[in-house]
This record gives structure tokens, C-alpha cells and sequence, in this order.
């Protein structure tokens, strides 16, 4: 008879063991709170009510955000949107899960070990689940097998300071949607938005809601909160990070860097010897300068260049490293919209926050002095709490004598239990699984903990590779270990590459080759061997399986070969690297005395904000903005121009830049001489070229006949690996009554 299993959570963890499970003859019964499945993943563009908004992008490619043997859909974006990747999940589980049976909005209110004495006398231990129905009973049922999927991430934390006196809205980074749903007040009431918290979700709320703010700031129409041009936001952070936009460079000290998706250079397996070596959990001192002095050269910078309050200083360098993800949030602190400041939030009373330094991050501890008094910042009008989730909630309902053999510390958000095996069992409990629980987990090894489970509960005797790994593992002991550890890595279980090594040793899977060879680069010049879940396949697929798995290894290496040999996501770079004030220097030489020549000095500034409309209805592009996360600029450009006769004058223009994920494009756009916040139609779409040349820099062309006049353009763009320095736009205008050239140059 087959053995049956419980799991709790209908997430990627659950979906991906219960396939597992399945194909190795067990019974599955799924538990899932919920209505729907995805977990943490919503599956409809307006969905309310969940820890993650609907609209969010991935901080992770389709590449890495998959499972092995089923492709994303070739025309999904290379970063999906959140209920893209919950439609993900509905297709997984229509492919693979069908004999599952799935208990939707049931929640487990307690779970015990119950001793059984089957047919043959053999005593053994099953699990006994009171589960809450949909109905509102609760509903006994047994298992031979408890599994644990109910996500690391399903509770916000909340810091220890009282909010009573607060007299302003507080909420979790997790239910954040809109400016709208915080009901800010008027500004003479209230201008500062707070952000508690500086690791991921902090550095990526804070972008967003300045994304908000430059939004509806710079918007065609009227704003639904008055004086909002004198909001900002303010971010408290404890120690300085890296923020790492959301596309990379593998080449990033070339004069013409390719970029693709973050983490497809973070996974290249040429860059490491093998066998791998684990480099997350404990970092020595010399681990952590190579990996700031890595990161440095990732970004091109130490970040000072956006603000010395985001700098990493060089006391630091010998700290384990800490990063971010954001596209936006390092050009807001350059231009001022967010404006950071060190410590812990120690209260708030009336609408002021008290500051104080953290004191396990002073600098007199790196041999400086800085003050270490509190401070206040007053003015608030809401406060947005990144201080992440409470890993306690998943393990609620198990028993204390449960909770005592796994170590149990309900004060620890990173290891609140220690596990075997990296993170999926204990010996004392052996019926008794994890999966996806730890901080930061990926889906490959999401997958790979389904796969060890499945062969743990249903091989006896272990094979001879699983019998190995289990009597070389220390994860328990390492876990135990880390939780005093000063020098703690941020995400302990962090060395993807490594940790799928790992799993596939124990079991005796294979690394499936590459689907092609890419050009060399350094530092150890080869091409790229980037790490994907379907590089290890399960050992026995079906024809539809290898399919899966083929076309999704295609895909990854189309991506990469695109961009590393064609243009690929570099109008979408440049896109970004555009946002904030530029200074602009332009001349002018015509060869009619009809036109002046002369130069014009002064500012651009590229205004962020949601995309419009405006000029586009009906075109082909029109449709774009299917998942409602397309962006735009307002250009703005203001200055003097002095001609060569002496006379000067006080000039201006506007433009809209768009970007088209869709079609990898960047265009720019005339505005209305009646409004000139509106796009009124296009005016050239760049087109980027790869220079012959790789000491060049990235160069662009395009075209636009203005009734006679051709208006022909050249661009250059100037990069310090991931952001834009400098560039350069020639326009040559030819015409009837026009002959004159313009070569403007803009630097931060």
C-alpha cells in the first residue's frame, strides 16, 4: 500500500515535492490556506490581499525562476511580473500534480506524532493533522509523512517599538500598493515618508515609492495629493549595501559591456573552479574583500558617485558584503527624492521618528570617529516597515517536543530551526521534511530538496551516494554554529552553484551540457556556463519532459548568445542609466545665415513616470503596457544659448523617452505645443548598434523626415560598467531651407 504525505503549503516548495512525491509512488494530500495556488505568488494582475504585489518584477530571471522540466513560455518577459509567475505555477501543477489531492483554504491548526502498529505488529510514528476546513470544521486526518512547505516568507515581522503615538499610518513593505492606499495628509502636515529597514525589501520599497512619487509628480494629469512635488522618502538603513540593478554585465570593464539579466552572470559556473567550494555561512575577512572588491567592479563604482550616504567605505571592505536589488533607487539618492540616513528606529510619537546608532555598525570599531548622537526626523506622513518576515509562523502548529529537536529559537529570523542536509530533514524526526525553507530560496534547489526527500522516504537502503552525503553533512551543526556568528553572511545558504552541486551528488545526477558555446571573457576567459534548474534534469524524463527541459536550456542560451554578440537589453540599460539631472553642453553650426550658430550650456533632467498613452493610440505599440509596469521619461531641458553674434537667450525643449520591453526598443517623442507634459507623436526610435571596435563605446543611429527636413542621428553611449557616465547625441538636418548640425554631450 502506498505511504502517504501530508504537505502544508501549496507554493513552489509544495507544488514541486508533491511532483516528486508522486512519481515516487506516494499519496499526496496538499494543505493550502489559500483559494488558489502560488503561495507567495498571486495569479491574477488584480489580486488584493497578499504579501506581494501583483505587478512586482522578479528580481530573477525566467531562467532561474522555473523548475527543470517545464519552459516558460517563449514570449514571457525575461524578468516575469509576480501573477505571471503564479501563472507559472498554475501550469506546473495542471502538468504535473493532477493526482495530488489539493486542499485549497485549509489551514493545519496543529500537527502531532502518533505512534501505529500496522497489520504486521511493526510499531512506527505517523503524523495526525487537525486541519481547518473551508467550511469552518476542523477535520482529523493521519499521515506517514509530514512535509513542510509553507514558505519562509508567509508572516511580516514587526520591529519591538510601539506605534500607538505614532498618529500617521504604518504598514508592512508587504502591503504597500499605492501612494493612494496610505491616505497621506497635506504636506504642511506631513512630507517625509519613512522606510525602516535596509536590506532587499527596503532598498526596493524605497525605489518603488519613489517611483510612485516621480509618477504622479510628473503625470499628464492633476494629482490626487496635493503639494506632493515636496514629499520624499526617507530611508533608514543600518549598515551600507550594494544595490545591484536588475541587469548585469559579464563583461563589465569593456568599453562596450553586454548585459543580461542579474542573475545569469551570478551563475556562471566558468568563473569558479570545481568542484565548488561553499562561499556563503561563515565569511572570512579576506572572502569578504574579494567579494566587495568583486561587487565594485560589477557596479563600476563604490556608489559614492551617487551619494556619500550610500558609499560602501573602505573600513568596510573586510565586513561580510550585503546587497539590494533596485533599478531606481540609487539615481532617487543621487537626485534627492530619497534621502538616507544610518541607525535603528528607536520610536515614533506624533509624526517623528527617533534615530538611533546601531551599534553593532559604529565606525570606531574600523578605527574612525563619527557622531553617534540620535536624530530626529519629523514631518512624517506615513511609515513603511521593511524589516521582513517572521520565520516562526510556518512551524506554529508543530509540537514543543518537536520544536526542542530541531533546535527550535523563535528569535531567529534565519535560522529558527537547524536541519540536516542542507536545510531539508532531521535525523530525529526522520518522517518529518522541509522544503524551500531558508532564507533566499531558489527554485533549482527547491527542486533538488523535492527530489532528496522523495529518495530519502522511499529508498531502503539509501544508495550508496546518498548514504555518503549523509555521513559527510554538518548542516546542523553549521546552522547551530551561524546563529552567534558575527561574521554571518546575509544569506546563509546563499551559494546557489553550490548547493545544487550538493544535492546532485547525493543524487547521482548528472550536469546536462550547455545548449552552445559563447565568445570568451575574462576573468578566466571562457565562454559562459550558466547554472539553470534545467541543467540537472530528473535521471529518467519522458519525451514530453525532455522537450521541457530542451527548450528551456534553448532559451537561456538564446539569451545569452543575444546578448553577448547582438544588442539585447541594452536600450533597456540605457533606459535606466537615463533617470535624474544631467548637465548638457550643445553646439550648433549651420551653414545659413538663417540659422545661428552658437552653444547652448545648461541642464537635462529625466522625469520618471508612469507610461501614457499619449500619441500612440491605435499604433502597434499601443498594446504594450499588457502587465501595466511600462515606464517613461519627461525630458526637460533648460539652459542658455548663446549665438555666435553675442545674443543670448534663455532656451528650453521636452521630449518623452519611451521603452518597449516587447520590442527591446528606446524611442523618443515630440510633446504637444499645448501640453507639453503629453507625447504627441514619434520622433525617431534608437536603433543600437555593436561597434566593430570593442575599445568603443555602444553606438545607436536613427532617422526622422519632418516633411523635407531629414533629421539624421547618431548616438554614443559612454559606460562605467552597469550605469551610463556620459553620452552623445549628432543630429545632421538637411532640408530645403535647412543646413546646420547639432552635437550635444551629456555628463552627470
Amino acid at each position: 500500500m502506498a505511504k502517504t504525505v501530508g504537505i502544508i503549503g501549496a507554493g513552489p516548495s509544495g507544488l514541486v515535492a508533491a511532483k516528486n512525491l508522486l512519481g515516487a509512488g506516494f499519496r499526496v494530500t496538499i494543505f493550502e490556506g489559500k483559494d488558489r495556488v502560488g503561495g507567495l505568488w498571486p495569479v491574477r494582475k488584480d489580486e488584493v490581499g497578499g504579501l506581494v504585489h501583483p505587478l512586482m518584477v522578479a528580481n530573477q530571471s525566467k531562467h532561474t525562476v522555473q523548475f527543470s522540466d517545464l519552459a516558460w513560455e517563449e514570449d514571457a518577459p525575461q524578468l516575469p511580473r509576480a501573477w505571471q509567475i503564479g501563472r507559472y505555477l498554475e501550469r506546473y501543477r495542471d502538468r504535473y500534480c493532477k493526482d495530488a489531492d489539493i486542499r485549497l483554504g485549509s489551514n493545519v491548526a496543529a500537527a502531532e506524532p502518533v505512534s501505529v502498529v500496522d497489520h504486521m505488529g511493526q510499531a512506527s510514528t505517523n503524523w495526525r493533522l487537525i486541519v481547518e476546513t473551508p467550511e469552518g470544521g476542523r477535520e482529523r486526518l493521519q499521515f506517514d509523512y509530514l512535509l513542510i512547505a509553507a514558505g519562509f516568507f508567509s508572516r511580516p515581522a514587526l520591529p519591538g517599538v510601539h506605534f500607538e503615538q505614532a498618529g500617521i499610518p504604518v504598514i508592512h513593505s508587504s502591503a504597500y500598493r499605492n501612494l493612494s492606499s496610505l491616505g497621506l495628509p497635506a504636506a504642511d502636515k506631513g512630507k517625509n515618508i519613512l522606510v525602516v529597514g535596509g536590506q532587499m525589501s527596503g532598498v526596493e520599497i524605497a525605489g518603488t515609492i519613489a517611483t510612485h512619487l516621480s509618477s504622479a509628480t510628473n503625470a499628464t494629469g492633476p494629482s490626487c495629493i496635493p503639494e506632493l512635488v515636496s514629499y520624499s522618502v526617507q530611508h533608514v538603513i543600518q549598515r551600507p549595501v550594494w544595490v545591484f540593478p536588475l541587469h548585469t554585465s559579464p563583461n563589465p570593464t569593456s568599453p562596450v559591456p553586454s548585459f543580461l539579466p542579474l542573475d545569469l552572470p551570478s551563475y556562471n559556473l566558468s568563473n569558479r573552479p570545481s568542484p565548488l567550494i561553499n562561499t556563503q555561512g561563515h565569511i572570512s575577512e579576506e572572502a569578504a574583500k574579494r567579494v566587495h572588491s568583486l561587487f565594485q567592479t560589477a557596479l563600476g563604482t563604490d556608489q559614492s558617485n551617487f551619494s556619500p550616504t550610500v558609499a560602501v567605505p573602505e573600513h568596510a571592505g573586510s565586513d561580510p558584503a550585503y546587497l539590494a536589488v533596485s533599478d531606481t533607487y540609487m539615481d532617487f539618492v543621487r537626485c534627492g527624492l530619497i534621502k538616507v540616513a544610518r541607525g535603528r528606529l528607536a520610536s515614533i510619537s506624533h509624526g517623528t521618528a527617533t534615530i538611533t546608532p546601531d551599534t553593532s555598525e559604529l565606525p570606531e570599531r574600523h578605527g574612525t570617529a563619527e557622531a553617534t548622537d540620535s536624530a530626529a526626523i519629523s514631518q512624517l506622513a506615513a511609515v513603511i516597515l521593511a524589516t521582513g518576515f517572521d520565520a516562526t509562523a510556518p512551524l506554529s502548529f508543530l509540537p514543543r517536543e518537536v520544536l526542542e529537536t530541531l533546535s527550535y529559537s523563535p528569535t531567529d529570523q534565519v535560522h529558527p530551526v537547524a536541519l540536516a542536509f542542507h536545510g531539508t530533514h532531521h535525523p530525529s524526526v526522520p518522517n518529518l521534511g522541509f522544503v524551500g525553507f531558508y532564507r533566499s530560496p531558489y527554485w533549482g534547489v527547491m527542486e533538488m530538496q523535492a527530489r532528496f526527500l522523495a529518495d530519502l522516504w522511499s529508498a531502503s537502503p539509501a544508495s550508496p551516494s546518498m548514504a555518503e552525503a549523509l555521513a559527510k553533512d554538518t548542516s546542523i551543526e553549521r546552522s547551530l554554529e551561524l546563529r552567534t556568528d558575527p561574521r554571518a553572511s546575509q544569506f546563509p545558504m546563499g551559494d546557489y552553484a553550490y548547493l545544487m552541486q550538493e544535492f546532485a551528488a547525493a543524487l547521482n545526477m548528472k550536469l546536462r551540457p550547455a545548449m552552445g558555446e559563447t565568445p570568451p571573457l575574462p576573468p578566466a576567459g571562457k565562454g559562459m556556463d550558466i547554472l539553470t534548474p534545467a541543467r540537472y534534469p530528473d535521471n529518467n524524463l519522458t519525451e514530453e519532459q525532455d522537450k521541457e527541459v530542451t527548450e528551456a536550456l534553448q532559451q537561456t542560451y538564446r539569451t545569452t548568445l543575444n546578448g553577448l554578440t547582438g544588442t539585447s537589453f541594452v536600450a533597456k540599460v540605457v533606459f535606466r542609466s537615463l533617470l535624474g539631472e544631467w548637465k548638457l553642453e550643445r553646439d550648433i553650426v549651420s551653414q545659413l545665415p538663417s540659422h545661428p550658430s552658437g552653444h547652448f550650456s545648461g541642464t537635462a533632467k529625466f522625469l520618471l513616470r508612469a507610461g501614457t498613452m499619449d500619441g500612440r493610440e491605435g499604433s502597434a505599440s499601443a498594446g504594450q503596457d499588457d502587465v501595466g509596469l511600462a515606464m517613461e521619461y519627461l525630458y526637460i531641458e533648460q539652459g542658455d544659448f548663446k549665438a555666435n553674434n553675442g545674443f543670448t537667450f534663455r532656451a528650453t525643449r521636452r521630449y518623452v523617452y519611451r521603452y518597449d520591453e516587447k520590442k527591446d526598443k528606446l524611442s523618443v517623442w515630440f510633446v504637444k505645443t499645448d501640453d507639453q507634459k503629453k507625447a504627441d507623436y514619434l520622433f525617431h526610435e534608437v536603433d543600437f548598434a555593436r561597434p566593430d571596435d570593442d575599445k568603443k563605446p555602444w553606438t545607436a543611429t536613427a532617422g526622422h523626415l519632418c516633411i523635407d527636413d531629414f533629421y539624421d542621428v547618431k548616438y554614443e553611449f559612454g559606460f562605467q560598467a552597469v550605469n551610463l557616465k556620459n553620452w552623445r547625441i549628432r543630429y545632421s538636418v538637411k532640408g530645403p531651407k535647412k543646413d546646420y548640425t547639432i552635437d550635444g554631450t551629456y555628463t552627470r
